[in-house]
């Protein structure tokens, strides 16, 4: 047999969170107007990131490409040309593409990338009205060219080889030129 509290009490004590919101104010998110930041680590669309000289990051070694669990990168890499390099090295990546449609952004691309090529913006809007227009190539995923930054393919700066890169002991071609711009 039921005894009271289960009888007239639970009923009630159940529909405790109707009434506790009934009454509430109503909140209205003004998304396409009012856009909120995202967490500094938030995993958004990828960005190819450049040397301060300009020369390209990536080495076209595939590791995001074979890490990916979604298998939505495709990278192909080719050998530099003497003295018209992409990237310092022996190797770039000729061609990249993510396809955001496969994309989980899990960031697993990101953790394998040996020389920091590959990292994740905070840009969230993704969605387009086609499928081809998803399938970010390599000029849409590379960072911009920032003041003091030459335009790929170069020769590495003077007197640096592919380990002072790697280490980051590069500086911007305007701090090495006396500040003309090239």
């Amino acid at each position: 047999m039921a005894s009271v509290k289960e009888s007239l009490w639970d009923p009630i004590a159940g529909f405790g969170v109707t009434f506790r919101t009934m009454f509430r104010g109503v909140f209205t998110e003004e998304y396409p107007f009012e856009k909120k930041p995202t967490a500094p680590r938030f995993h958004g669309r990828h960005q190819l990131n450049r040397w301060p000289d300009g020369l390209e990051k990536c080495i076209g070694c595939e590791l995001c490409a074979w890490a990916c669990p979604a298998d939505a990168i495709y990278v192909e890499g080719a050998n530099n040309g003497e003295g018209e390099q992409f990237s310092p090295g022996e190797r770039y990546g000729r061609v990249y593409q993510i396809n955001y449609l496969r994309c989980i952004l899990c960031g697993l691309c990101i953790e394998a990338c040996p020389t920091r090529a590959l990292t994740m913006t905070n840009e969230y809007e993704l969605a387009d009205r086609s499928r081809e227009s998803l399938i970010y190539e390599k000029k849409d995923l590379l960072a911009p060219l920032l003041p003091g930054m030459e335009e790929p393919p170069h020769a590495m700066q003077p007197g640096t080889t592919d380990k002072d890169y790697y280490r980051g002991n590069i500086i911007p071609l305007t701090a090495v030129d006396g500040g003309g711009d090239k």
